[in-house]
């Protein structure tokens, strides 16, 4: 098939870490066509359909298939050919655009949604990523969450600092631990710092009470069509980040999922499957949800090596089967 996947751009692409390299390897593995894109480059025009102006189909090197996981690549690709692609007229197009999530994201989601109309197959769905933006996305499960609260009132966000004592503040577009911060119970720099996040109460935030079982990780549970993969990853902070994000410095260590863990997968999975979220990453911080990943979630190279298990062909096994 001609898959089409809908990034950033290919060369900011790390060849050690990258799940969307993982998923292009083991789709050229099995024969498959791999085109590349950005959302600029989605348009649709009266009387005809999305495309993805200049698309760009990638030929991976040899050494790239070939290639284990966490591998460092140079020249992993070559550019055979640049064309307009209608989306329709793919196999499948895989949407791994990465946050923010902002109004852009939710335009390129529209013009998803259309080629949906027009016959093309994506992954995620488009109205279920617009539906779970992934801070705000756990709202629908607060048996699994920590004490939270979502406002853009800093009286609010004061008030629930008072009861908690001590409590992280974090944007809802952010990705990889950024805009993230912790306040203790001295409430140092806390009125800045909300200046900062809801730029003077304009702007809506979370607030999460601090949970000290972050020492052992962030971890990152993968559902593939509803079902957990049988490992996180544990994300852990070093030195003294309070932030567990590989992006942040954190440690990436794969585990088999608790007990705790597997049963918020397995009660979340069939639900988010159903709205058409075929790959998921819940964050989970002591067995409590934390977040909802559904943009492009990641950490398949990290698991994958450190657990003999290879994600990136549980994941294009999935794909295939629903196509």
């Amino acid at each position: 098939m001609d898959l089409l996947f809908v990034i950033d751009p290919v060369d900011h692409i790390k060849t050690t870490k990258d799940s969307s390299f993982a998923m292009m390897r083991e789709a050229a593995r099995r024969g498959h066509v791999i085109w590349a894109c950005e959302t600029p480059q989605l348009l649709w025009q009266s009387g005809q359909r999305v495309t993805a102006r200049g698309a760009q189909r990638l030929q991976l090197s040899e050494a790239a298939v070939a290639s284990a996981y966490g591998t460092a690549l140079s020249d992993w690709y070559a550019v055979t050919e640049t064309r307009d692609l209608a989306l329709a007229d793919t196999g499948a197009v895989l949407m791994r655009k990465d946050p923010p999530f902002d109004a852009e994201f939710i335009y390129a989601t529209h013009l998803l949604s259309q080629a949906e109309r027009e016959g093309a197959k994506v992954f995620n769905k488009p109205s279920a990523l617009r539906e779970h933006p992934e801070k705000l996305a756990l709202l629908e499960f607060p048996q699994f969450t920590a004490p939270t609260l979502v406002s853009c009132d800093p009286q609010a966000l004061r008030a629930f600092h008072a009861e908690q004592r001590d409590v992280i503040f974090k944007p809802l577009d952010g990705m990889g631990g950024m805009g993230i911060f912790r306040v203790r119970e001295d409430g140092l720099n806390l009125g800045s710092i909300l200046e900062q996040l809801t730029h003077y109460g304009s702007q809506t935030i979370m607030a999460q009470r601090y949970l000290p079982e972050i020492v052992d990780g962030d971890k990152r549970v993968l559902l593939i069509d509803g079902v957990p993969v049988s490992h996180s990853l544990a994300r852990i902070p070093q030195g003294n980040e309070v932030r567990g994000n590989l992006a942040a410095g954190g440690k990436g260590v794969a585990m088999p999922l608790t007990a705790r863990e597997r049963e918020v997968a397995e009660a979340l999975g069939p639900t988010l499957a159903a709205r058409g979220l075929l790959l998921v990453g819940l964050d989970l911080i002591g067995g409590f949800l934390t977040e909802i990943n559904v943009t492009s979630p990641t950490c398949f190279q990290e698991i994958s090596a450190q657990a003999g298990l290879d994600v990136a062909a549980q994941f294009i096994a999935a794909l295939e089967s629903k196509l």
